[in-house]
């Protein structure tokens, strides 16, 4: 069994870095079977599996660091991201050279190998890769930088800082541990007790770090990925069940003129807003709204047929509107305005992603239709 799930929230859209992430993955998960599975495995072949191991991630570092040089990323950032591979490196060595000494070697290497790589994915690494986006697209290196300290969600960033610094207490806790196995009993119970209550803390942080990747760092409801997951969820649940599952297409009228005439970060404030307006209309404890991408949001409603998707969406029409952020540029409103595609059906026993994608395809060309019909209004598919 892997060790390392990789799914899309670990993607950095970095052609070389995510191939070699995905390498390391495979490193990780065959020192993992070998471990655990590999019962006819000598010492030298693990060995030399750990060194392979080892000699690949020195390998992904150095391509790191060339790319952001190349790149010209800001110094504090290429400062930063270094330093994280060298702890990286002295950590695994270290614990790889003590781990006759630890209760549960394998537990715990394979723990900290994957842990770490996914943490420094979702946040070193996807930091890099928006900071090289930024500049591709001419912003200034510092900017880019400052960017990401000031105007990225600074919850997820507190808790990535948090988890790392837990990974380097328990590195260094179980150099500890070979010391005190040299003392009195006492001592070996307390650092015990020590390991053991950071090892709870890092499972509370990494329970909160999921909750975080399926986030929207923007708008701070739920992002595409999740919502994927749930619309197979809800399907399978309405089959069951034998109840309607409706789906709410919305999109801002005419953003993309809003950023043009007000700016990004206006338009990050306006998208902000209105994920609130909708939100407060689609609340009951089944619903779930997500991010479906750019400035389209989606709404999974269980147990609700169309006419009661319809008298929703209108709701939430009118909450966003009576929201009041001016639109010069729009030809509907001369505020920013909703246009919404609605969908509701029983699924049929047919395969549950069939499906979906059928009952979102509906909800999209109701989109398209309440578009042409000329926008800030509800068309039910």
């Amino acid at each position: 069994m892997d060790t390392f799930i990789w799914d899309r929230n670990f993607i950095t859209g970095l052609a070389d870095v995510d191939r070699q992430h995905h390498e390391l993955v495979d490193l990780f998960n065959e020192l993992n079977h070998s471990l655990f599975h590999g019962s006819d495995t000598g010492a030298a072949e693990l060995e030399a599996i750990f060194q392979r191991l080892l000699a690949y991630a020195a390998m992904h570092f150095a391509d790191e660091e060339a790319l952001m040089t190349d790149a010209g990323l800001d110094a504090r950032h290429q400062h930063s991201h270094r330093h994280l591979h060298q702890q990286f490196v002295e950590q695994v060595r270290s614990m790889w050279a003590l781990r006759h000494t630890l209760r549960q070697p394998a537990e715990t290497i394979m723990g900290f190998l994957t842990a770490w790589l996914g943490l420094h994915i979702l946040g070193i690494d996807q930091s890099m890769a928006r900071q090289l986006a930024a500049i591709q697209a001419g912003t200034p290196a510092v900017d880019a930088f400052d960017h990401e300290t000031r105007d990225t969600d600074q919850g997820t960033q507190a808790l990535l800082k948090m988890v790392g610094n837990l990974y380097h207490v328990l590195a260094e806790q179980n150099n500890d541990l070979v010391a005190a196995n040299q003392q009195l009993e006492s001592r070996v119970a307390a650092r015990t007790r020590d390991l053991a209550a950071a090892n709870d803390q890092l499972q509370v942080a990494n329970q909160q770090l999921q909750a975080f990747s399926r986030t929207d760092g923007l708008l701070r409801i739920h992002n595409r990925a999740y919502f994927d997951e749930r619309l197979l969820e809800e399907v399978a649940r309405a089959r069951r069940q034998a109840q309607p599952l409706a789906i709410l297409m919305m999109d801002v009228d005419f953003f993309k003129r809003y950023n043009d005439t007000y700016g990004h970060q206006a338009g990050d404030a306006c998208l902000q807003a209105v994920a609130r307006a909708v939100g407060s209309v689609v609340k009951r404890r089944t619903d779930f709204l997500a991010r479906y991408g750019g400035e389209e949001l989606v709404a999974l409603l269980p147990n609700t047929p169309g006419d009661g998707a319809v008298l929703l969406a209108q709701r939430v029409v009118d909450a966003v509107r009576a929201v009041g952020l001016a639109h010069a540029a729009s030809d509907v409103a001369p505020v920013v305005t909703l246009s919404i595609g609605a969908a509701s059906a029983v699924p049929e026993v047919a395969g549950d992603a069939e499906a979906g994608v059928q009952l979102l395809a509906q909800a999209d060309a109701a989109l398209y239709q309440a578009k042409h019909q000329g926008r800030n209004r509800v068309v039910l598919g």
